[in-house]
């Protein structure tokens, strides 16, 4: 790793406008006049974000330790003041690695390699640094289940620190990929979080702090030069109404501060390599995800990692003003005091007592807080985080829709009517309990039942529900286009709010062409990045349909879609839409070219075979088509796409009994498609009919979809089944009655 000095360019806002070009000057450059801020972030997660591999940083057991995973043995040894793992690589046999870095301290601490071509990978063993008490001072394996070593980040290229975690625990950070090469140079000015990670480059601010006349070099430097202050909370002071039990702010001010933190602490997609610390918008650097069923449960609980933020946007804390800081030394990172005098900053304590709110025995851990708005989800098995969306427990959602809640959580024996019931005795006049929420309409949207759309268009108008939830509602409506969507994302269009916006440009990516560009092509010009490539992404796959004066407007935000595309071009999805461009605009040499080096740099991409076939497919050459598909199956064996894709190619080379053995193993890698079983159960009518209807009737167990359900007795009809009849009074309850009509006519005929 070499280290380098970047210089960023900032635009700032004041009387004038006026251009400043700062540069890094580095942590030490801070002490001076941040003592006490400085001896806080010592030996805090930031300070310790990432480190050189040494006598200071390293935690784990090198003395010769192992750790026995799969019937196989790691070691972990030392040479001389090196430290070495002898572990499982790439090609499946064990070798010596050099730890060159690690990452954190606690509850546990990872470590990585550095390789030839520049990429760092993680190891797939960690130290659990927690006391012996608390069952640490041991190697583990951060993903158990796993019968290999790992290959998910460490064996898998694609799944470098370099592009997954290198921008979040180093300062000013150039990720220096080279493509022709597949090579990185990744450089950093500080290998960890620095001051300047989160208040930008300070060179203006040392200038002006050695300014005899400090107001003139204000002028001269521009408002950056006051540029700790664009942290500072949103709201500084609360006051108390009578009669109210929580606190309400004085007063707002706009702030930086939630942009700064979410750089990091969210789950998104960097969108722009400009080295630009966030100035302005989030959504011109990064592109959050939304509140997605792969991310959180329907009702906004966390379930995978999402880094606090998008918890965060939900809640009535961030509604009502609270910033990171009025909770967290932002320094340290550690809470500003214990609860519950935390809370009771803002709620006021008499009214949020044991006997009043908790009714748990006061002092313990089921009165705290946080065990029942703040519950904790554990990742990479030791690391327990607390989801920051600050919900009611709902047991009456939990029996409705399956959500998790706190209080059958921890009491594991009751039930969800127990707590149900027992809230309504602690909270009579609740006007939480059996209230509509926006859940059901995103359960509803997972279950793929008509009423959804109407239940999404409602929460995605919804002026009383956070952003993030209209957004993700509109995200959903994109598989039920319908009237009540298309009033939803044409409001969501003209919001204020970026991420409803960005929302939009989801909800209307299936409608057709003219009415998508009808739509969405007043966001071309939108004031983010993020919404502007995204509305260009959806538009130009309609790119054959549209005018010339049309697609002329539409090239400038298609240019920045592609930039963002090369800034994530280490990765194999965003190759893929970089493809996906040249498909729409008919450059297929380039599309191929772009298809090739996804498989050369993430070749376990199971898309990249599937695309590629395609393209081959459209240009004539199936033979071509079904060997990129045989090269997939050997490199991704556990995809199901790619048997799928490799059977519906049969079948356009009229071997369909040799397609339905690859549906049937599409089925069996991921048994929850129903769509997979709709064409395995179609395949089969030719070769063997009971198992034809026995495998449509599982499609339509699986995924409920009505169009199944009609296959299956419209195939009972035409080979006069003795129990199409009661197929089709099954089908009447799921489809208009016309359809049902057509169907017993054929029957009687």
């Amino acid at each position: 790793m070499r280290q380098g000095l970047f210089g960023l360019v900032f635009v700032w806002l004041s009387v004038s406008l006026c251009i400043s070009a700062a540069e890094y000057v580095g942590t030490n450059s801070c002490i001076e006049c941040h003592q006490t801020q400085y001896q806080q972030w010592q030996g805090s997660h930031h300070d310790m974000a990432m480190r050189h591999a040494d006598e200071q940083s390293m935690l784990g057991d090198f003395a010769n330790a192992s750790l026995e995973f799969a019937g196989k043995t790691n070691r972990f040894f030392r040479k001389g003041a090196e430290y070495w793992v002898n572990i499982e690589g790439p090609n499946g046999e064990f070798s010596d690695y050099q730890i060159t870095y690690t990452f954190g301290f606690e509850p546990l601490q990872q470590y990585m390699v550095e390789f030839a071509d520049g990429r760092v990978q993680l190891i797939p063993f960690a130290w659990d640094s927690r006391s012996k008490q608390q069952g640490g001072q041991r190697w583990f394996h951060l993903y158990p289940k796993q019968q290999k070593t790992d290959e998910f980040y460490w064996t898998n290229t694609g799944q470098n620190w370099n592009y997954m975690c290198a921008d979040c625990h180093s300062t000013s950070l150039q990720k220096g990929y080279d493509g022709s090469s597949n090579t990185y140079n990744t450089t950093w000015f500080e290998i960890n979080v620095g001051c300047e990670a989160c208040h930008g480059p300070a060179s203006d601010h040392i200038k002006w702090t050695q300014s005899d006349n400090k107001q003139a070099a204000l002028a001269n430097l521009g408002q950056y030069s006051g540029f700790s202050r664009t942290l500072q909370a949103a709201v500084s002071e609360w006051t108390y109404q009578a009669g109210e039990s929580t606190l309400s702010a004085a007063s707002h001010q706009q702030s930086q501060q939630l942009k700064v933190c979410a750089q990091c602490h969210s789950r998104r997609l960097q969108i722009s390599e400009s080295n630009d610390h966030v100035v302005g918008s989030l959504l011109d650097r990064y592109q959050p995800s939304l509140i997605s069923a792969e991310l959180y449960h329907d009702d906004g609980q966390i379930y995978d990692e999402v880094y606090v933020w998008g918890s965060f946007q939900q809640s009535k804390m961030k509604h009502a003003g609270v910033s990171c800081s009025n909770c967290h030394n932002v320094h340290s990172g550690q809470l500003k005091m214990e609860e519950p005098a935390l809370c009771a900053q803002c709620h006021v304590a008499s009214e949020y007592s044991a006997e009043k709110h908790s009714f748990h025995p006061e002092g313990s851990e089921a009165a705290m807080c946080s065990s029942c708005h703040m519950p904790a989800t554990t990742y990479m098995q030791v690391d327990p985080r607390r989801d920051h969306s600050w919900q009611v427990p709902r047991p009456d959602l939990s029996q409705a829709i399956g959500t998790p809640n706190v209080c059958t959580s921890c009491h594991q024996d009751k039930d969800n009517n127990w707590a149900l019931q027992w809230q309504r005795q602690w909270f009579p006049k609740s006007n939480y309990l059996d209230n509509n929420h926006f859940s059901e309409a995103f359960f509803a949207a997972d279950q793929g039942l008509p009423s959804a759309e109407q239940a999404l268009a409602y929460v995605a108008q919804n002026p009383l529900e956070s952003s993030i939830i209209r957004a993700s509602a509109l995200e959903r409506l994109a598989q039920f286009p319908g009237r009540n969507s298309v009033i939803a994302t044409a409001k969501a269009v003209s919001s204020e709010q970026e991420l409803i916006r960005l929302g939009a440009v989801s909800s209307a990516r299936h409608y057709p062409i003219a009415e998508r560009w009808r739509l969405l092509s007043p966001l071309l010009g939108d004031s983010t990045l993020a919404v502007r490539s995204e509305t260009a992404a959806s538009l130009v796959k309609g790119w054959a349909s549209l005018t010339e004066q049309q697609q002329q407007q539409l090239k400038p935000a298609l240019k920045e879609y592609q930039e963002v595309q090369l800034v994530n071009a280490d990765r194999a999805f965003a190759l893929n839409n970089l493809a996906g461009v040249y498909l729409a605009t008919g450059e297929f040499n380039e599309a191929e070219a772009s298809y090739l080096q996804a498989i050369k740099i993430e070749p376990y991409f199971a898309n990249s075979y599937v695309n590629l076939a395609d393209l081959y497919r459209h240009l004539g050459n199936e033979t071509a088509a079904f060997n990129v598909l045989k090269q997939g199956r050997l490199a991704q064996p556990a995809s199901a796409a790619i048997p799928y894709s490799s059977g519906l190619s049969l079948l356009r080379q009229k071997q369909a009994q040799l397609a339905v053995s690859y549906f049937a193993q599409a089925t069996e890698l991921e048994p929850s498609n129903a769509h997979y079983w709709y064409v395995y159960g179609l395949s089969l009518e030719a070769f063997d009919l009971v198992k034809a209807q026995q495998v449509l009737n599982k499609a339509y167990d699986t995924g409920r979809n009505p169009q199944h359900l009609y296959a299956l007795c419209e195939m009972k009809v035409r080979h006069k089944d003795r129990k199409a009849q009661l197929c089709i009074l099954q089908l009447q309850a799921v489809v208009p009655a016309e359809v049902v009509l057509r169907l017993k006519r054929q029957l009687n005929q």
